[in-house]
C-alpha cells in the first residue's frame, strides 16, 4: 500500500517551519549571488551551487529518518528550487545559453531544463509525500507547455486557459492533499487568461464580474477558497475600472500633478466599494445557508426512527 501524503495541519509550528525552509532558501540564493561576484568563472559557481543541493537535500533526508515529514517536506521543496539553479548554472557552464532567451523562439536547452526540474518534484513528492512540492510541478508544467507549444499572444492564453481548466478538473478528482494547489493554481491560470483578453473596456470588465462570479460557485463547489480569493481580485478590478477608469490615464494625470481629468467623483469609490463590500457578505451568506440546509438534511436522516 502507496504511503499517503502529508497533509500539514497551520499551526504555530508548521507556520515557522515552513518561513524558516523558505528563508534557507532565500539565504541559499544570495549566498550563490555573492559567490558569483567572487568567482567569475562558471565552473567554480556550479560547484558552490552542487554543494548547497547536497546539503538542502541531506537536511531533508535527515528529518524525514528522525520522522520530522513537515520539516523535511519543505526542506524537499527548497531542494527542488536548488536544483534548478544548478542545472541553470550547470548549462550555463556548458554554453547552452537557451534559457536566458525568450519564450518566443525554440530552444532544446530550455526544454530539457524545464524536464528536469519536473523530473525532480516528481520524484521529490513521491519520497517525501508532501503536498507543497506539486505546487513547483503545477507552475513548471505550465512553462514547459507553453514553451513548446505557443509563441505568445493569443494561442499562449488559450493553451493557458485550457491548462487551467485542466487543473481544476483533476483538482476535484484527486484526492490528495496536493489537489489544493491543482486548484490554486489553475484559478491563477483562468484568471490571468481571462484578463488577458478582458482588461480594457466597461464591457471587458463586466466580462471579468461574471467570471468572478462563477469562481465564487466553483468554490462552494469543490470547497476549495483559492477560488473565492481570486474572485475577490476580479470583483475589485472591475469596481476599480468603473470607478477610476484607466489606471494608466490616472497615473498620467497625477504624475502631472493634474487632479482633474481622473474621472473620480468625490461620492463614487464610497458607493461602488460600499456596495462591493455588500455583494461579497452576501455571496458569504448565502455559502452559509446552503452549508446549514446540508447540515439540517442529514441530522434528519440520522434522528429518523428505524420501523
Amino acid at each position: 500500500m502507496a504511503a499517503r501524503e502529508t497533509k500539514p495541519i497551520w499551526t504555530t509550528s508548521t507556520f515557522l517551519v515552513y518561513t524558516g525552509g523558505l528563508t534557507v532558501l532565500g539565504g541559499a540564493v544570495a549566498a550563490l549571488y555573492y559567490l558569483a561576484t567572487q568567482y567569475h568563472g562558471h565552473g567554480a559557481l556550479t560547484a558552490w551551487a552542487f554543494l548547497i543541493l547536497v546539503v538542502l537535500y541531506a537536511v531533508a533526508h535527515a528529518l524525514l529518518r528522525r520522522d520530522r515529514p513537515i520539516a523535511a517536506g519543505i526542506f524537499a521543496f527548497v531542494s527542488v528550487i536548488a536544483w534548478a539553479i544548478f542545472v541553470g548554472v550547470l548549462f550555463r557552464w556548458w554554453g547552452w545559453n537557451g534559457l536566458g532567451g525568450s519564450l518566443h523562439s525554440w530552444s532544446w536547452s530550455r526544454m530539457a531544463f524545464w524536464i528536469l526540474v519536473l523530473m525532480a518534484a516528481a520524484d521529490d513528492r513521491r519520497r517525501f509525500r508532501f503536498p507543497f512540492i506539486r505546487l513547483i510541478s503545477a507552475v513548471v508544467f505550465w512553462l514547459f507547455l507553453i514553451d513548446l507549444l505557443t509563441a505568445g499572444g493569443n494561442w499562449t492564453a488559450t493553451v493557458t486557459l485550457i491548462l487551467g481548466i485542466a487543473y481544476l478538473a483533476v483538482g476535484n478528482v484527486v484526492d490528495k492533499p496536493s489537489a489544493f494547489w491543482l486548484h490554486a493554481v489553475g484559478g491563477a491560470l483562468i484568471g490571468g487568461a481571462i484578463l488577458y483578453w478582458c482588461h480594457t473596456t466597461d464591457g471587458d470588465f463586466a466580462v471579468v464580474s461574471i467570471v468572478s462570479t462563477v469562481f465564487v460557485l466553483i468554490a462552494y463547489w469543490t470547497r476549495r477558497s483559492s477560488w473565492a480569493f481570486y474572485a475577490a481580485i476580479g470583483f475589485f478590478a472591475a469596481t476599480s475600472h468603473y470607478v477610476v477608469g484607466s489606471p494608466t490615464g490616472i497615473a498620467t494625470n497625477l504624475a502631472s500633478g493634474s487632479a482633474t481629468g481622473t474621472g473620480i467623483s468625490g461620492w463614487s469609490p464610497a458607493l461602488a466599494f460600499g456596495l462591493l463590500g455588500f455583494w461579497l457578505v452576501l455571496l458569504g451568506m448565502l455559502g452559509k445557508r446552503r452549508r446549514a440546509t446540508v447540515v439540517v438534511e442529514k441530522t434528519v436522516v440520522v434522528e429518523t426512527p428505524a420501523e
